[in-house]
């Protein structure tokens, strides 16, 4: 048996079992034009990373600025507001800092 047969066997099996039942994106069309619009050298790493829910910190960090800011917002003023608020402006200067060294590593 050749290793074709043997992997064509092993995906009907997997199929007959239902193992690609309820994929996530089934059905739907594989839209490739991040994977494309990457650069070609970072192209594989980033998709490991994707691949297994990884996200870069600076995206991270965008989260919890947006999350800070609401918070600051709803929250009335004293000492709880400006310890949220000394919270946002430490990670608006990280994520700013982040970003310049990659700015300037690109260069």
């Amino acid at each position: 048996m050749s290793i074709e047969n043997a992997i064509e066997a092993m995906i009907r099996e997997a199929i007959a079992r239902g193992d690609f039942d309820n994929l996530d994106g089934a059905g739907k069309p594989l839209d490739l034009n991040a994977y494309f619009n990457t650069p070609e050298d970072v192209r594989m790493s980033y998709s490991v990373l994707k691949a297994n829910n990884f996200v870069p910190e600076e995206v991270e960090l965008l989260k919890e600025i947006a999350e800070l800011k609401q918070k600051v917002s709803m929250t009335p003023a004293g000492e709880h507001h400006d310890t949220l608020t000394k919270s946002l402006q430490e990670k608006t200067l990280k994520l700013r800092l982040i970003l310049e060294k990659n700015k300037r590593r690109a260069k």
